[in-house]
């Protein structure tokens, strides 16, 4: 628009540097398969991922600058890599529920890979089309992609921070190596036990009299160690002590309050302990059929409140879609390098021509045209809908914090209603609706990671039609091995996928929303429960009653060792402030800390996957012990490198 001043970026314009060449794309789609794995097995395990943006910029530094490479063939490889987190979220929050409901006994490799590709890649396209309202909004803040920007030209002049991340990915998987079952293991994760309560008579009355004879109940509280986990640590690190205190709240609220009344309230216990079980595995069993669709009832409701939360994001993002779209046909004026898109006739074309193979992907789950027409019409209209609020939502609060989980189950809600009211049910019911699920997903964590990217790239000086090739690159390679690591741990982690070590959040809230909509399998009282109570904290105004809900779905165990990392982070930042003498000082000794945080996150997630594919070719190691002490020296070791290292030389 005129009037405004002339932005300018790192590298200017007319400045002509090497960018999509051969070996910045290799080193990103190699990347990219390592961080999309890495996220798989960390985002099974605590239901969220960590975003790839900053240890794939500091590791492309690292390589780059050892092959003389220019800042922005960086700017690519960035770029390509960061494209493996982003899906693997779109993934894992719904290709799981396949297996998890039912509907297939294994990860289907080519549907699967479709699924992600068409989804991955109509995420690519929905951006291209609102790139320009967003990227060019200046009331957006796009606080992580100004903060990767200015990392990278800082790495141009000095450290690059690369050891940060490669040592501490060593640590972390070596500490993963002596304590899976898998390799060779030293100590066990945590040490549990069961506090009973004791046993105690109630007599019911009506008015003053006795109802019947007094019942005996009993009960008592599972209490367990956090798990020594250096992942799920740096996982409560990175997202800080406030979001980590609220996902533990839900933590307390399952497993300290919901559990032990379900268990003291049930006058058959008493029987069951009689009959030869034990208290811990009638707690998991509480927790995993009754608590855990509690928390489904929770998260959809706050799903909706967030969503309801963002009404004039989501309306602004449309109409600014609709605006840019209507003006593409009328500004025929040249682009520089900077606005140079790739052709947007040809960008809806292709959108167009995708929606055919997802028409036959429903078809396949339906065996009927119509409903498969309108599960491709829904798909549509709420991939490029959510696309537009993933990506705003990206421009106001950064990557990190898009509810793509939140937004999918609208989608999948949307469908699953239709497909009941045209007559699909069952087990093809169940596909489709988790179809237009996995893809509306899969578009929406490609949509909001390149959103990130464009702006970072617009930052440095990155031309826009070169990294929307990189990121369609990135997409069709992840999504051809994605499948893998998923498969791997499935098969090769004691209890799969949606189990207690994987137990899959997102997955498992798909998979009971769907059956439950189209089959009527589900446990209505306790959803509804969960949903009153997600109400309930709405109108406390609690923080993200969502992250609550996931905080009851997950094991006790997972929640407190992320609550550990938020406490150590709280700690590191009161020294931190102590220690720097100025803001930036501040901002660099943070920034380290994310690094050897991400490193942890990666460390420990690929040699799970690795330790997976091991047992897998019948490879058993030896365990050496099962010492459970030993594993409590991993929190302070933790904490130590967490707290202490990053404030070495910050004036540097």
């Amino acid at each position: 628009m005129q009037g405004k001043t002339e932005f300018k970026p790192y590298v200017p314009a007319e400045t002509n540097l090497p960018e999509l060449t051969l070996r910045s794309i290799f080193l990103g789609v190699i990347m990219a398969a390592i961080l999309g794995a890495a996220n798989t097995y960390i985002g099974l395990k605590a239901g969220m991922t960590i975003s790839a943006t900053f240890p794939a910029a500091v590791v492309a530094m690292a390589v780059m600058r050892i092959l003389r490479g220019s800042i922005l063939e960086e700017n690519i490889t960035r770029t390509t890599a960061s494209v493996g987190e982003a899906l693997a979220a779109g993934a894992i929050f719904t290709i799981p529920a396949f297996v998890i409901s039912g509907v297939w006994n294994d990860f289907n490799y080519w549907e699967s890979t479709v699924i992600m590709l068409v989804g991955g890649v109509l995420g690519v396209l929905f951006i291209i089309v609102l790139r320009k309202p967003l990227v060019n909004d200046p009331d957006l803040p796009y606080p992580e992609s100004v903060a990767c920007a200015e990392m990278v030209k800082a790495g141009q002049k000095g450290e690059t921070g690369a050891k940060y991340v490669f040592s501490m990915m060593g640590v972390s998987a070596l500490i993963e190596f002596f304590k899976n079952n898998r390799g060779m293991k030293l100590f066990e994760e945590t040490i549990s036990g069961f506090v009973e309560f004791g046993r105690y008579k109630i007599q019911l009355l009506s008015g003053s009299n006795p109802v019947g004879n007094a019942q005996t109940y009993t009960g008592g509280v599972f209490l367990s160690t956090p798990v020594a986990s250096p992942a799920l640590i740096g996982v409560g690190y990175i997202i800080g002590p406030r979001l980590s205190a609220v996902a533990f709240s839900g933590g307390v609220l399952g497993w300290w309050l919901f559990i032990p009344l379900a268990i003291f309230f049930n006058v058959g216990v008493g029987d069951l302990i009689k009959n030869g079980a034990d208290w811990e595995s009638l707690t998991n069993a509480v927790w995993y059929y009754q608590v855990r669709p509690i928390a489904v009832g929770a998260m959809i409701v706050g799903a909706f409140h967030t969503l309801w939360g963002m009404r004039k994001q989501l309306i602004q993002g449309i109409a600014k879609g609709i605006k840019d779209a209507s003006q593409i046909k009328i500004n025929k004026f040249a682009y520089s390098r900077l606005e140079d898109d790739l052709p947007i006739t040809s960008v809806i074309g292709a959108i167009v021509l995708l929606i055919i193979p997802v028409v036959l992907i429903y078809f396949y789950f339906t065996k009927n045209l119509l409903s498969a027409v309108v599960a491709g019409i829904v798909m549509s209209l709420t991939g490029f809908l959510f696309s537009a609020v993933a990506g705003y939502l990206v421009g106001v609060m950064g990557g990190s914090n898009n509810p793509i989980s939140g937004l999918t189950l609208s989608s999948l809600v949307i469908s699953a209603v239709l497909m009941v009211a045209l007559g699909v049910k069952g087990t093809a019911g169940v596909g489709v609706v988790l179809c237009v699920a996995a893809v509306v997903c899969s578009a929406l964590g490609i949509a909001g990671d390149m959103l990130h990217d464009l702006k970072v790239g617009q930052l440095l000086g990155g031309t826009l039609w070169k990294m929307q090739i990189a990121e369609i690159i990135g997409v069709i390679f992840t999504a051809l091995v994605l499948v893998f690591p998923m498969a791997i741990l499935h098969k090769g982690t004691e209890g799969g996928i949606g189990g207690k070590y994987l137990p899959a959040p997102q997955a498992g809230l798909m998979s009971v929303m769907s059956k439950g909509i189209v089959s009527g399998e589900i446990a209505w009282p306790l959803i509804i429960f969960g949903g009153v109570l997600a109400f309930a904290l709405i109108l406390l105004k609690t923080p993200s009653p969502t992250l609550i809900a996931v905080g009851m779905y997950l094991p006790f165990e997972t929640t407190s060792a992320i609550f550990v990392g938020g406490l150590i982070k709280y700690i590191a930042d009161l020294i931190a402030r102590r220690k720097a003498h100025t803001e930036s000082e501040f901002v660099k000794i943070e920034n380290r800390g994310i690094l050897l945080a991400s490193g942890l996150v990666a460390g420990e997630s690929i040699m799970g996957v690795l330790l997976a594919g091991l047992y897998l070719l019948n490879v058993n190691l030896p365990h050496i012990s099962e010492n459970p002490f030993i594993g409590l020296l991993v929190f302070p070791l933790v904490a130590l490198i967490l707290i202490f290292i990053p404030m070495g030389k910050v004036r540097e």
